[in-house]
């Protein structure tokens, strides 16, 4: 299948709602190997696209510090995603997408506080590796700013760091003769200052017309607030369809796709109206790692018992080294809500409960640590013993979770419809 940018693919979208048919994209979180493995078996399956959506603690450059997911770097990510896809033998369209790109970015850089000019450079750095390693799109995103914590950052600044990121990237791009990509610009955070449809149209009409006047390429999304927030594993956001169809309406009206974020946990109810409201594309991570944790901890049941009825001699230790890993990496902390984001680690070590949560809710950042890999290879070589394949289910369980969105998004079949679309608007 010869592949149409993700620019195209937008336009697509967006030229299928003018006929009455709508899909909403989802961009996955690459949080583990079996995931990767579980979304190109489904997307081979049921004919859909498939976005990647990597943020720079998760796939960096090593000499920006690398990322904690599989210890990918961008060659590396895009390798992997590349042998997956032929392992599965998935003949769709996949597209590799940087998600929260750009300054202060990395935990170690916001933490630090750097200046904005080293900031700036970090996120560039980065940035060019992106597209050296064949990114497609690229989420210039310059509100983490630790010297504006809590504050509202100016539309003005958000402005300049976002078209001087753009215009880096595209003179970049040119220079190192790559196709072209796409660009995501806004944020679902609410120091991003987009929280109206006035400031989100004024942010989309003013961006667009300092990139015409200097020949750079306008974004494929912006990000839209749709009310969604995550904590813990829930979605304790508020959904606004009104101001969904409002915002969705609006970038259309330029030409851009409506991108919402923090779009894990949320029931069918909702996610079936993101079709007729017209919202492009959302991003889910977090969901799909904690259902991977899930898994692992169903099979840790399934291996006690066949303990107990004398079928296995002994357990692996998954479970204790899951908890304690995941406790340490503190990576828990952003999903927390109130003061237990500041409990320190033995605190939590020593409340069952809370340790239960957080292996829960950040059971998936560790499935790198070289103890943990250790102990699910013995849980499967164990299940194994006794005709059980563990990594069978957990790829299964992880497809499960994605296909909520497959069914409520109506992508099954929509890399068809999508592209004889794309090539209808270029006749």
């Amino acid at each position: 299948m010869q592949k149409v940018n993700i620019n195209e693919l937008v336009k697509g979208m967006l030229s299928l709602q003018d006929q009455g048919e709508y899909v909403t994209a989802l961009g996955i979180g690459p949080m583990s190997s079996s995931l990767l493995q579980a979304s190109f078996e489904l997307a081979k399956e049921k004919d859909f696209p498939l976005m990647f959506i990597a943020s720079r603690n998760q796939v960096d450059s090593m000499e920006l510090g690398g990322g904690y997911v599989c210890n990918w770097d961008q060659a590396s990510f895009v390798g992997a995603i590349a042998d997956t896809s032929k392992k599965v033998g998935f003949e769709g369209l996949y597209y590799v997408c940087r998600d929260h790109g750009g300054p202060w970015q990395r935990d170690n850089e916001r933490n630090a506080h750097l200046e904005e000019s080293l900031a700036m450079e970090l996120g560039k750095q980065s940035y060019i590796e992106d597209m050296k390693q064949g990114f497609d799109l690229l989420h210039i995103d310059p509100t983490k700013d630790p010297f504006e914590m809590g504050k509202v950052i100016p539309m003005e600044t958000v402005l300049r760091r976002t078209i001087e990121l753009i215009e880096f990237c595209e003179n970049e791009r040119k220079k190192l003769g790559l196709p072209e990509i796409g660009y995501e610009v806004g944020t679902e955070e609410t120091n991003g200052g987009l929280t109206s449809t006035e400031t989100y149209e004024t942010f989309i009409k003013n961006l667009n017309k300092e990139l015409e006047a200097r020949q750079l390429p306008t974004p494929t999304f912006i990000v839209g607030q749709t009310g969604t927030l995550v904590k813990k594993t829930e979605n304790v956001g508020t959904f606004n369809g009104k101001s969904a169809k409002q915002l969705a309406d609006i970038a259309k009206k330029y030409g851009v796709g409506l991108k919402e974020h923090n779009g894990d946990y949320i029931d069918d109810h909702i996610l079936l109206q993101h079709l007729p409201l017209g919202i492009t594309a959302t991003n889910v991570a977090p969901l799909f790692g904690t259902e991977e944790t899930r898994a692992y901890l169903e099979l840790i049941k399934v291996e006690k018992q066949l303990v107990e009825v004398g079928l296995l001699k002994a357990p692996s230790n998954l479970e204790q080294v899951l908890k304690i890993q995941a406790i340490k990496s503190e990576r828990w902390r952003k999903w927390m809500v109130g003061d237990q984001s500041k409990l320190g680690v033995e605190e939590v070590l020593d409340d069952q409960e809370l340790t239960e949560q957080i292996l829960d809710i950040a059971g998936h950042y560790t499935f790198n640590e070289e103890e943990v890999k250790q102990e699910i290879e013995q849980l499967f070589n164990n299940l194994k013993e006794c005709s059980i394949d563990g990594e069978r289910f957990v790829v299964n369980r992880i497809k499960r979770s994605i296909n909520q969105y497959v069914e409520c998004f109506n992508l099954e079949g929509s890399t068809t419809r999508i592209l004889e679309q794309v090539e209808y608007t270029l006749l």
